[in-house]
């Protein structure tokens, strides 16, 4: 078991809302909150998207979305849905008609952007498309496309424009007796997004999707995202992220799961607790670090490690952690296994070792069941 049992003063209270299923993965109600990315291929090239689409879930993505702007990318998605090992989203910008094949392809959710899909008549159709086939349905409100009316209405973006907007839709798919889906008001400002999600949560049980648009490049966007997301998952709002990032699909899911296991609302892997470095340290942390990221990147089994480069803050942490090493000087250092001092390690060994003990660790953790 974990040393990081989670404790009264840590614990979030989620927000209450409806379980809907995006093909077999549930988001909403007491589910675990979902880990989504999108690919960024040309998606008529089956082979390249569905390249992504298997590295993304092989880091951990729940759902993975593919973008669907002409004919040639929904007849690419039958055979993207049939190899995916997760859940594929179908992103549908201004052609009904695209969500309608995308249904037929076999995507388990289809995104829609009110703002710009078109009449109500044409949403109808592409709800009578998902219920056919069985797919869920994302409102996908964005600040950047509102619709004309609610920006004469408000004269600008804001968070009771996006979320009347949301509403709205919300009401249409409920006129047609469609029920299966979940929401999001997303903009690039983080005060805006933040407020219209708030304000989106008082009004409707739906299953919230949270994302910063547009974030920016991975440094700027992983902390863009990690406040704006963070802020609202802390509160209890949330079902399902993704991390927007100008990066590879793996990263945004690498840090969607550290925004979650930074809050407890999530465990996958290993998570290094490791120290900064400094004057005191008696191995070159941050390149251990580098490389133990690097060499423990294939284990799925939730634990904790700590590499502390000295004694001053070391032997504390290691106390906390499933397996630590605490830098001790003259070329070697301590190991702690269950937060107790098990043994010391020569420096040189270190990397190696400790690679060892977790790999048996998760080894023996998935052996128990």
């Amino acid at each position: 078991m974990s040393l990081n049992p989670i404790r009264p003063w840590r614990s979030i209270e989620r927000r209450k809302s409806r379980k809907i299923m995006v093909g077999s993965v549930p988001v909403g109600g007491d589910a675990p909150i979902s880990v989504q990315t999108m690919t960024n291929t040309d998606s008529s090239d089956v082979k390249a998207t569905l390249a992504q689409v298997l590295a993304a879930a092989d880091a951990g993505a729940d759902i993975v979305r593919v973008s669907t702007p002409d004919e040639s990318s929904t007849r690419a998605l039958r055979e993207i849905v049939r190899e995916s090992p997760v859940p594929i989203v179908a992103d549908i910008h201004f052609h009904y008609r695209r969500a309608i094949e995308a249904a037929e392809a076999g995507a388990a959710c289809l995104r829609i952007n009110p703002g710009n899909i078109g009449s109500a008549d044409r949403v109808r159709e592409v709800v009578k498309a998902a219920r056919d086939h069985g797919c869920s349905i994302r409102i996908g409100v964005n600040a950047g496309s509102l619709e004309k009316h609610l920006l004469d209405k408000y004269g600008e973006p804001c968070p009771e424009a996006m979320v009347e907007s949301g509403l709205d839709h919300i009401k249409l798919l409920q006129d047609n007796d469609f029920h299966e889906f979940k929401i999001s008001v997303k903009a690039s400002d983080v005060f805006l997004a933040a407020a219209a999600y708030q304000q989106l949560a008082e009004v409707t049980d739906a299953p919230i999707h949270l994302g910063i648009t547009e974030a920016g490049g991975f440094v700027a966007g992983a902390v863009k995202s990690a406040i704006g997301m963070g802020n609202l998952l802390w509160s209890g709002i949330g079902d399902t992220i993704r991390v927007s990032l100008s990066a590879d699909p793996v990263e945004e899911v690498r840090v969607g799961y550290e925004i979650l296991k930074s809050l407890g609302l999530r465990t996958r892997g290993v998570q290094i607790i490791s120290c900064p470095s400094c004057a005191r340290q008696g191995f070159d942390v941050i390149k251990t670090v580098e490389t133990l990221e690097h060499r423990l990147s294939h284990i799925k089994t939730p634990m904790s490690l700590s590499i502390i480069g000295c004694v001053v803050n070391g032997p504390g942490e290691a106390l906390m952690t499933d397996i630590g090493f605490t830098g001790g000087g003259a070329g070697a250092g301590m190991v702690y296994l269950a937060g107790k001092q098990d043994h010391k390690l020569s420096n040189e060994r270190m990397i190696d070792h400790i690679v060892e003990l977790v790999e048996q660790r998760a080894a023996r953790i998935e052996a128990e069941g």
